[in-house]
């Protein structure tokens, strides 16, 4: 089990479709969740079309087969997006250009969200408006955990970190980590929160994730890290922590969460390397206008 000294806690804001701070094969895990296209209610208008997205994707397809190790896994939380009534299959997509960048596809995981949970609108109100036919539309509880794997993984038969990693077979089985849905409750972007604004996933999702997929003392990527939710638990687990983000707008919230900074009374400071490249944007402010918009339109 390779693990590359030289790599410590870092997070790079800039395009994830050059990370040329990451040697090849330096990456054990990838946990991450793309932006959900143009979607509505967080990325209204971010991509001038659909094709762009997927150009994004295959770019950042193509660096993640280049800097993850052999037979290790990527990670995606995504699920379709309907924009204007149309649905639009992120999934199936992702999933499509994965495998046609080298990678097998290994799994996928429902992730599914507490009734009482609905993030944006009860679509299924149209029908109890007009009870006919045709006027079905369901309420969305889930998300999809996609698993992708590069070529075959070699099991060590003796490590240093094997015992370290052990998973808790007790917990393994109480929280039903074996089954293909998972029902975790969702963070809802509220005001006061530090997620506010924007779409974070639970740190249950990367927790379960990692101790799943990699070892201690192993190295974690996040290309679209957000506000920083899977860097978070990577430390906590003792894994190192890499994610890239391209809005600078987020660099204080990802501070706040990463403990970067802050005195603690319990255990030490994480020690995380922050780099600004010149191709990082300034994209919080002018998405959250664009949902005000979106709001406003919806409220009329």
């Amino acid at each position: 089990m390779k693990i590359d000294e030289g790599l410590g806690n870092k997070i790079i804001f800039g395009d994830c479709r050059k990370m040329r701070e990451l040697p090849d094969g330096s990456v054990h895990l990838v946990v991450t969740s793309p932006p959900y296209f143009n979607a509505p209610f967080d990325y209204p208008d971010l991509f001038r079309d659909y094709d762009e997205f997927l150009e994004l994707m295959r770019d950042v397809a193509k660096e993640l087969y280049r800097v993850l190790a052999q037979g290790r896994i990527a990670c995606f939380v995504t699920q379709d997006v309907r924009i204007k009534g149309k649905l639009y299959p992120v999934p199936a997509d992702i999933v499509r250009i994965m495998m046609e960048e080298g990678f097998n596809y290994r799994d996928r995981i429902i992730w599914r969200k507490p009734e009482g949970y609905i993030r944006i609108s009860r679509r299924s109100g149209v029908l109890v408006q007009h009870p006919y036919p045709m006027y079905f539309y369901p309420d969305n509880i889930f998300e999809e955990i996609l698993i992708l794997q590069k070529g075959e993984y070699e099991y060590p038969k003796t490590s240093s970190n094997l015992e370290a990693s052990r998973i808790n077979i007790q917990e393994f089985t109480q929280n039903k980590w074996y089954l293909s849905v998972w029902d975790i409750t969702n963070v809802l972007p509220l005001k006061g929160r530090i997620e506010e604004g924007i779409a974070a996933f639970p740190e249950e999702i990367p927790y379960r994730l990692i101790k799943l997929f990699s070892y201690v003392g192993e190295t974690v990527l996040d290309p679209f890290a957000g506000s920083g939710t899977t860097l978070k638990v990577a430390v906590e687990l003792g894994r190192r922590a890499i994610g890239y983000e391209i809005d600078l707008e987020l660099l204080d919230i990802v501070k706040k969460k990463l403990g970067v900074g802050q005195k603690k009374l319990l255990g030490p400071d994480p020690c995380f390397e922050i780099i600004i490249r010149d191709d990082a944007k300034h994209l919080r402010t002018w998405l959250q206008e664009r949902v005000r918009k979106q709001r406003s339109v919806a409220q009329k």
